[in-house]
């Protein structure tokens, strides 16, 4: 413990503004781990730096805020290291707007909280990242889909939503990789996706499976590794992403609960959507965020992400998934309005072929750092 208070000293107000919801408040941060360490400094780039680990064991860098709505020490991020001096980055001073740091880092992907078959527990370890705070909405998607459709992208579909401040709906999984691509170029980035192997024509129209060039800057979906360990916000072991239980006031879903203990309601949909009819979507941010800052990880619209669906997914240094799928789908995760609260479980996955489409899909986009 004594290790534990030198480190909070040191840390004092490095972490003020961390999350949106705790603008206002000072963060501080300690090391958690098998052996004493020290923090040397904390740099202009958000990066930490900090000696005397025990290589080849794993740590956890955990912070506290002085809001009084919040008490305790959380998990951030853990780290497995292989040098007795790191340096991490934690967060970023000037991320892209709306988007928020996902530090790198290792975590269990997948639990066993509720018997699901599909998300046996394994290592993962994911690169850091930058990720949409929000949803996206359907005025961002209008902006980027109008510039798009000027500029050579053909859509199947147009997008929907409940209203423009509401995540857009009603869009497959290849309209959303060619808005990624659209968005970037908007952007002045490098788009990700081509629709051949050696990364020279971008993929702009049509309905087949493009080609990843991970290593450019632009805006891309993410990984299921990267959604998952994103929307636990640093947390380990919880079914979702602040804990085991949910009310409808900390997400959009359909409520029962006769049918599931966890679930404290009140049953049925969400009385924070004022639509009179489905999608009975609600705006986005509207429920408080995760530990990295980041809303509607759980319901609202389920997310698109990059992966064919498969069993068993893979662990191991940022997993991108198998090759294909047996059920010629994509994954998809968080769950949705319409979804009981199992559906919101962080590690509860579902698929969907990529050209289907329904008013319960959306999704969000991240970039590599």
């Amino acid at each position: 413990m004594k290790t534990k208070l030198h480190l909070l000293f040191l840390a004092l107000a490095l972490f003020a503004g961390l999350r949106p919801a705790a603008a206002q408040t000072t963060r501080f941060v300690r090391i958690s781990g098998p052996a004493a360490t020290i923090i040397k400094a904390l740099r202009s780039d958000g990066s930490l730096v900090w000696s005397n680990a025990l290589a080849g064991t794993n740590y956890t860098v955990q912070t506290a805020s002085s809001s009084p709505i919040e008490t305790g020490w959380v998990d951030y991020m853990q780290l497995h290291v292989t040098n007795a001096v790191n340096t991490n980055l934690l967060f970023a001073f000037n991320p892209p707007a709306g988007m928020m740091l996902i530090p790198a880092g290792f975590f269990i992907m997948g639990d066993t909280l509720d018997g699901e078959t599909d998300a046996t527990p394994t290592n993962a370890t994911v690169s850091g990242i930058y990720m949409d705070v929000n949803l996206v909405s359907l005025a961002q998607w209008q902006a980027v889909y109008n510039y798009a459709t000027n500029h050579g992208y053909g859509f199947v579909n147009a997008g929907a939503g409940a209203a423009t401040n509401q995540p857009v709906q009603a869009v497959d999984w290849y309209d959303a990789v060619k808005w990624c691509n659209a968005r970037s170029q908007q952007a002045g980035l490098t788009p990700v996706y081509y629709a051949n192997t050696n990364f020279t024509q971008i993929y702009t129209n049509g309905e087949v499976a493009p080609f990843a060039n991970w290593t450019n800057n632009g805006y891309r979906l993410p990984t299921e590794a990267e959604w998952e360990k994103a929307a636990r916000g640093g947390l380990s072991g919880l079914r979702f992403p602040w804990g085991d239980t949910i009310s409808e006031t900390q997400a959009n879903y359909y409520s029962d609960t006769f049918s599931l203990s966890y679930d404290l309601g009140p049953d049925g949909y969400n009385d924070a959507s004022t639509n009179t009819a489905p999608p009975y979507t609600t705006p986005v941010g509207y429920f408080a965020g995760n530990n990295y800052g980041l809303f509607d990880m759980a319901g609202n619209v389920s997310e698109w992400c990059w992966d064919w669906y498969g069993t068993p997914y893979a662990g191991g240094t940022d997993p991108r998934g198998p090759a294909s799928s047996p059920y010629s789908a994509r994954v998809t995760r968080g769950g949705n309005w319409d979804d009981l609260a199992n559906g919101l479980a962080c590690a509860n996955r579902h698929y969907l072929a990529p050209n289907i489409v329904y008013d319960v899909y959306g999704f969000r986009t991240v970039r590599g750092l």
